[in-house]
């Protein structure tokens, strides 16, 4: 399902974006490629890049948990760069730290080599359809 999902997203597409599920975990893979360079004097990641991963993985791991008829919309988005991307393979998890019925708070984070050193995190607030239409 959450592959699919990932699928419908043409900004995912293009970023090539895998998902690997664990039981309710998903790992998103963004694999390195050229047009992923923003400085190429470094070279480095774009930062839209490192903040559409995270974004998109918020967004698969609350779909995932809280299946519904539409994806999550977010409400507000922040994204820190902790550091540097490098021109390798970028991976990213999410986190829900609470959800309500119409509002989530999710976390993440973005890293390459080792997790404990992440490149990024995002913190972001989704809404949530409700599950059925009220008449």
């Amino acid at each position: 399902m959450t592959a699919a999902l990932l699928d419908t997203l043409p900004y995912a597409r293009f970023l090539n974006l895998q998902t690997q599920v664990n039981g309710d975990e998903i790992t998103t893979v963004m694999p390195f490629a050229d047009r992923l360079v923003g400085n190429p004097m470094l070279p480095a990641l774009h930062g839209g890049a490192t903040a559409a991963l995270l974004e998109m993985t918020a967004i698969a791991q609350v779909s995932l948990l809280y299946p519904r008829l539409r994806l999550p919309r977010p409400i507000n988005v922040t994204v820190a760069y902790l550091r540097s991307g490098r021109p390798i393979n970028v991976y990213a998890r999410a986190r829900i730290a609470k959800a309500g019925r119409r509002v989530a708070h999710v976390e993440a984070e973005a890293w390459q080599e080792a997790r404990g050193e992440p490149i990024a995190s995002l913190t972001a607030h989704f809404l949530l359809d409700p599950e059925t239409e009220e008449t």
